[in-house]
C-alpha cells in the first residue's frame, strides 16, 4: 500500500477548489490529467455526493465523492479494475486569515490484483512526483478559472508506504 501527502497553499478557497474537483463535464482531463473523459462516466450526483467513474490509460475507478464537509473532501474507492481496500483521496482544507487556503491532500493506493500492486509500488518510488505534478496542475488550472493569483513557492510533497 502506498501513502502519497501532497500540499498546496493558494489564493482559491476551499469551495473554489471543490467546485474544479467535482466538475464531472466534458474536459475535465485539462484539470485532472488522469481522468480522460472517455472513462467518464457519473452514475449519480447530488449537491454534496457523487458517484463517478474515472480513469485514463487503461486505469480506472469508481470513487464515490462525498464533499459535504466545507473542510474535507473525500473519494472513497468503490471498484476499479487495479485498486481495493482503503484506496482513495482526502483533501483537507484550512482557510488563512490573509485569504489563503493550504490543501492537504493524501492518497491511498493499495493494489489488488498483480497489476495494481505494480502500479502501487511505482507510485511509491518514482510516482510520487508524477502525482504532485498532476496536483500542482489542477490548482493552477482552477486558480486561472477563478482569477485568483497564485502563491509561489508553497508546494510540497511527502511519501510515506
Amino acid at each position: 500500500m502506498s501513502t502519497i501527502r501532497l500540499h498546496r497553499t493558494t489564493r482559491l478557497t476551499p469551495e473554489q477548489y471543490i467546485a474544479g474537483l467535482t466538475d464531472f463535464g466534458p474536459g475535465r482531463s485539462k484539470l485532472f490529467g488522469n481522468s480522460a473523459d472517455e472513462y467518464l462516466k457519473v452514475h449519480h450526483l447530488d449537491r454534496t455526493t457523487a458517484d463517478v467513474t474515472e480513469g485514463s490509460g487503461g486505469v480506472w475507478e469508481r470513487l464515490h465523492y462525498d464533499w459535504s464537509d466545507p473542510n474535507r473532501t473525500v473519494l472513497v474507492t468503490t471498484d476499479s479494475n487495479v485498486w481495493g481496500g482503503t484506496s482513495g483521496h482526502t483533501y483537507i482544507f484550512k482557510r488563512w486569515s490573509d485569504g489563503t487556503t493550504d490543501i492537504d491532500v493524501v492518497v491511498v493506493r493499495e493494489g489488488k490484483n498483480f497489476r495494481g500492486y505494480l502500479l502501487g509500488f511505482v507510485l511509491a518510488t518514482i510516482g510520487k512526483r508524477v502525482l504532485s505534478t498532476a496536483f500542482e496542475n489542477s490548482v493552477k488550472v482552477i486558480e486561472d478559472r477563478n482569477g485568483a493569483a497564485p502563491r509561489s513557492g508553497t508546494a510540497n510533497s511527502s511519501l510515506a508506504a
